[in-house]
């Protein structure tokens, strides 16, 4: 049966998940941020800023008025970039159906500078929903996996895992985003799901620094392992099941996001190691890249939950020590030998 979905913002990731939605049958709103984006998306039935040259049908439709875009919506997917997360929801609360589900496409780690709570608090995005939208954490689920938003608006064959405390929640987000071309899998383990989605980042960076520096396969293939050990060590200290890191959240994200030219967080970690600052690196991807602090927060419950995460402390050395690439990972070389677990 065909729901209604709102997507908050219209940035690439949630425009791109408006194609297997439409797909579906779904009526689908697109929140823009500006009037002119709206009136773009409607004139020319294209996301031209963020996804040019995907087309999408009549029952999307793009707004920049969110008390519309959110009127009766059966469901809201909120896909801003980790830093607008907490204004999003604030802006949603008053204008959310009481019913609605949320779905956050957020893969990021939170820090306040301060302090970072338990596993069900501002550490993950689900977290920061849940203290905002207090009403509605019980129907909360979240998206990650393996996914382009190119690829994945362009119908090429991907697949994600749903997650929510609620398997029913779950099961409802499963049946209204699957297709033929995106296929869905579903858990119940919230803060495994998000780690891996999160954390992946922090992995890429560090993938990206040493193919900058012509460190070769063997060294991208060394540090994506051995990301997924310390990626699996912090899941598991923070309760997660440590077989969501052997999926698509796990280490089908972070294969992808840590070998693909198409990622912000290897291509970032490419700069830095070629002599740009943290700064310039950012500013000529000329987006979010969610590495950068989703590293300051691990490298934060790295400390609180006592787990040993090198990879991590070398990229948060790296971008906020001012420590050089080459010196990094020569450090991670020259550890002192162990076992592999």
């Amino acid at each position: 049966m065909p729901v209604k979905v709102a997507i908050v913002p219209a940035g690439q990731w949630g425009t791109a998940l408006a194609v297997p939605l439409a797909r579906r049958g779904h009526e689908v709103r697109l929140w823009f941020r500006s009037q002119r984006g709206a009136e773009d998306f409607q004139a020319r039935r294209e996301n031209a800023a963020r996804l040019p040259w995907v087309k999408f049908p009549d029952n999307v439709t793009g707004t920049a008025d969110l008390s519309e875009a959110l009127d009766e919506a059966d469901m809201v997917v909120l896909a801003p970039a980790s830093s607008g997360l907490q204004a999003i929801c604030r802006a949603v609360a008053p204008l959310l159906n009481r019913n609605a589900i949320l779905l956050s496409a957020v893969k990021a780690l939170f820090f306040d500078g301060k302090d970072i709570s338990s596993p069900d608090g501002a550490a993950l995005a689900s977290g920061v929903i849940a203290e905002e939208l207090p009403d509605a954490a019980r129907r909360l689920a979240v998206l990650s996996g393996p996914n382009f938003a190119l690829e994945v608006a362009r119908e090429l064959p991907a697949g994600t895992v749903v997650a929510s405390r609620d398997e029913q929640v779950a099961r409802t987000v499963q049946d209204v985003l699957h297709t033929a071309r995106f296929r869905v899998w579903i858990s119940t383990d919230v803060t495994g799901v998000e780690l891996g989605g999160a954390l992946k980042n922090v992995i890429a960076i560090a993938a990206g620094l040493s193919d900058g520096l012509g460190m070769g396969h063997n060294a991208r293939a060394a540090l994506i392992t051995r990301g997924l050990a310390e990626i699996g060590r912090l899941g598991a200290a923070m309760g997660a099941d440590p077989l969501t890191f052997a999926g698509m959240s796990g280490l089908g994200d972070l294969v992808l996001t840590c070998t693909s030219d198409l990622s912000r967080n290897r291509r970032a970690g490419i700069a830095i190691a070629q002599g740009k600052t943290v700064g310039e690196a950012v500013a000529a991807i000329g987006s979010t890249v969610e590495g950068i602090p989703t590293t300051r927060a691990a490298h934060t419950l790295a400390e609180k939950y006592g787990v040993e995460m090198p990879i991590t402390a070398e990229v948060y050395r790296v971008l906020y020590e001012g420590e050089r690439p080459e010196v990094g990972m020569e450090r991670l070389m020259t550890r002192a030998p162990t076992t592999e677990r």
